[in-house]
């Protein structure tokens, strides 16, 4: 197979995105200046040109000064040179090695130097297998599905030269981490196993392993592989994983005392970044929205170029009843990071504030997003039929998520997504059992215990139903902009208008509907 180096990324164009092509290059960069209103005043980040120039200049200055060092030492050693500051790429070298992401511009800096590498060099198997790597690690940091091809054929060329079974168990992991970011968990699964098969103290394969089996709903699995993880790479990203599986198991306590700890030893402006982040999620799921701004915007003052952090800052304003400045907010993390979920999240803002005809084209917006993403290997059945069962046909949600449960992607938040379209298709019976197992599997999660809720609503199962509600109302009161009030509409529907009021009857649920033949099975 013929794999000519690319150039380095470019950033992506969130209205119009074709095949990327070898010679178009051109135009803005994505390492722009952070469209956010409340730091214009900040000088903005190198654009992606002055960031390589400035990169190709540093490892020039790097080899002067350490060549200048030899030639300076006195022979008596007795005054020793300052050793050089580490440029762009040993940065983010370093933070590979440390399983911590680089900053965008280290990353963008590899990419060239290693493209540069393998156009001379294209035997050398390691080269490709990080070129690999880092081409899924943009991807998924720019929002540029585009690249996981260019990282498929980076991966493949690897093992046509140097065979995993040979050592090269890199290529290996590079793959694993490419069908993570595919959504594809099976495949993920497959390669890091293989690896851990043959090098089992080789940490690198466990990160991708643990987001297979979270994909999986394979929570012995996940539990298997953050202390296996742990034992073998202790520190920040070790404590990071180890919150967010406490995270989805419903202890935020945990979680909390993990992440503030990951956020307390951090070393880089990138890895302070994600912990920040992470923090801003634990405080927005617990309903504090306000710790969850605070959170957020220190994660942004720390690494302007952290995109996440803005939309995760939106969320939190939605709460706030901030509206204007959540949806500036979301419209410069969707400018750097166009990423399908958050145009959901700004539609349904839309949505809720009257505005049909923005709201309509976020949606449009997204359809076109999300046909993009599946033109490039990526499954998004989920959050398709997630946006299927609320805005569009309940039957193709379905039909999408009864697939996806079928090829194994039992995770939480399929079984919710799952169960609320069988419940908006008509199904409220068949949709109990997998709202009931989101919520078992899905810890504290407002959303799923509000599926769960209504369903049981719906089968006249009040006091599991008023129960649910209640849950979902004080775990976030204000977990989502449309649901929040139907939750607590549907609440105030099952509450006696007085203490000596009427109760609501149980009676027994109706009979089961037939459910259609393409549901799948539990």
């Amino acid at each position: 197979m013929d794999v000519t180096p690319q150039q380095p990324p470019q950033a992506p164009d969130p209205s119009s995105r074709p095949p990327l092509d070898v010679s178009d290059f051109s135009g803005a960069s994505a390492l722009s200046a952070l469209a956010d209103p409340a730091s214009l005043a900040e000088p903005p980040p190198l654009s992606l040109r002055a960031t390589l120039r400035r990169a190709a200049l540093g490892v020039v200055a790097g080899a002067v000064l350490v060549t200048g060092a030899v030639v300076a030492v006195p022979e008596d050693g007795k005054k020793a040179s300052r050793p050089p500051v580490p440029g762009p790429v040993s940065r983010a070298l370093a933070a590979t090695a440390a399983g911590s992401p680089a900053s965008l511009s280290d990353l963008t800096a590899l990419i060239g130097d290693r493209q540069q590498w393998v156009g001379t060099h294209p035997s050398d198997a390691g080269s490709w297998a990080m070129l690999g790597t880092a081409y899924v690690e943009w991807g998924r940091r720019s929002a540029d599905t585009a690249y996981y091809g260019r990282a498929e054929q980076a991966l493949k060329r690897s093992l046509d030269i140097r065979p995993g079974e040979n050592g090269n168990t890199a290529a290996w992991v590079g793959l694993a981490e490419l069908a993570d970011a595919r959504h594809d968990f099976v495949t993920a699964k497959k390669w890091g196993e293989t690896v851990r098969a043959r090098q089992p103290k080789q940490w690198a394969a466990y990160p991708a392993l643990i987001d297979a089996y979270s994909g999986l709903g394979d929570r012995k699995g996940v539990s298997m592989a953050v202390e296996r993880f742990t034992a073998l790479r202790a520190g920040v990203p070790a404590l990071m994983r180890t919150a967010r599986m406490h995270l989805d198991r419903g202890r935020p306590e945990d979680a909390l005392a993990d992440a503030q700890d990951a956020a307390d030893r951090a070393a880089t402006p990138a890895q302070k970044a994600e912990c920040l982040a992470l923090l801003g999620e634990l405080a927005w799921e617990r309903g504090e929205p306000a710790e969850a701004v605070a959170q957020y915007g220190a994660a942004l003052r720390t690494d302007r170029a952290h995109h996440p952090s803005l939309a995760g800052r939106a969320r939190a304003l939605v709460s706030l009843g901030r509206t204007d400045e959540a949806r500036r907010d979301y419209r410069a993390a969707l400018v750097h990071l166009p990423r399908p979920e958050y145009m959901l999240e700004l539609g349904e803002l839309y949505e809720s504030l009257g505005l049909d005809e923005e709201a309509d084209g976020q949606y449009s917006r997204l359809r076109e997003a999300l046909a993009r993403d599946e033109a490039q290997g990526v499954d998004e059945a989920l959050l398709r039929g997630r946006f299927e069962a609320d805005h569009g046909d309940p039957d193709v949600a379905v039909e999408l998520l009864g697939a996806e449960w079928g090829r194994s992607h039992r995770s939480a938040a399929v079984a919710d997504a799952l169960g609320w379209a069988l419940h908006r298709s008509g199904h409220p019976s068949a949709a109990l059992e997998y709202a009931a197992r989101a919520v078992d599997a899905g810890g504290r999660n407002a959303s799923y215990a509000y599926h769960l809720g209504v369903i049981q609503k719906a089968l006249r199962d009040y006091g599991p139903a008023r129960r649910n509600l209640e849950a979902a109302l004080r775990t976030n009161p204000r977990f989502s902009p449309l649901a929040g009030p139907a939750a607590q509409e549907a609440l105030d529907d099952l509450t006696p208008s007085s203490p000596g009021g009427p109760q609501h009857p149980r009676p027994a649920p109706a009979p089961a509907p037939v459910v259609p033949q393409r549901n799948p099975a539990a």
